[in-house]
């Protein structure tokens, strides 16, 4: 192997390292930082809040250890909440986004129609004015569309 070849290597392997090290303290610190928020340790809020990949966390021994050590720790401080109230809060909470998801549907419907119609209108003014302008043969009275 050339020593060309291997300085290469060398400020590879470096930069991977430097680059895992920074993800390491990335990690770290977003661990701190939800600990002082009171938020839940888990591989995805840890992820979210580092920037870094689940694969990352999970292949990464010490910080896998720490994040599942606080997530028991979490859990065994927390009261569980019955299996029934749990689901009636997911229901309650679907049923709140299939509502606002359907307003909005209807809103933008709404809007949608009436662009439609002043596009209709101002298409049959177009027409008429060419007409007019041309004596040629007079607008269709027709749409296409049919009602609403």
């Amino acid at each position: 192997m050339t020593d060309q070849r291997q300085r290469r290597i060398d400020t590879l392997g470096q930069a991977a390292r430097r680059k895992s090290e920074a993800k390491t303290k990335a990690a770290e610190i977003a661990i701190r930082s939800l600990i002082k928020r009171g938020e839940p340790i888990t591989f995805q809020a840890v992820q979210r809040e580092a920037g870094v990949s689940h694969s990352f966390l999970y292949t990464h021994p010490t910080l896998r250890d720490r994040i599942e050590q606080l997530r028991q720790q979490n859990q065994a401080a927390s009261p569980r909440p019955s299996d029934a109230a749990s689901e009636n809060n997911i229901v309650l909470a679907l049923t709140t986004d299939i509502a606002r998801l359907k307003k909005r549907l209807r809103d933008q419907d709404k809007e949608l129609r009436e662009a439609l119609a002043q596009a209709h209108g101002e298409n049959l003014e177009l027409r008429r004015e060419v007409a007019r302008r041309d004596g040629s043969v007079p607008p269709a009275q027709t749409s296409i569309i049919g009602p609403c």
